[in-house]
């Protein structure tokens, strides 16, 4: 997800899309959320890592 989200925000700022801007840092902001949560040992979704 992190990298769905730079992507989207890189296409977003070459394309001049704002609603790809939005997108991206939403998924951007929602993949670091789970990569923390997964690398303090804590269950996301059921799995102990999340990558």
């Amino acid at each position: 997800m992190i990298i769905l989200g730079v992507v989207l925000l890189l296409l977003g700022l070459l394309l001049k899309v704002s609603i790809l801007w939005t997108i991206g840092v939403i998924v951007l902001v929602i993949g670091a959320v789970l990569f923390l949560l997964g690398s303090v040992g804590r269950p996301v979704a059921g799995r102990r890592h999340y990558w």
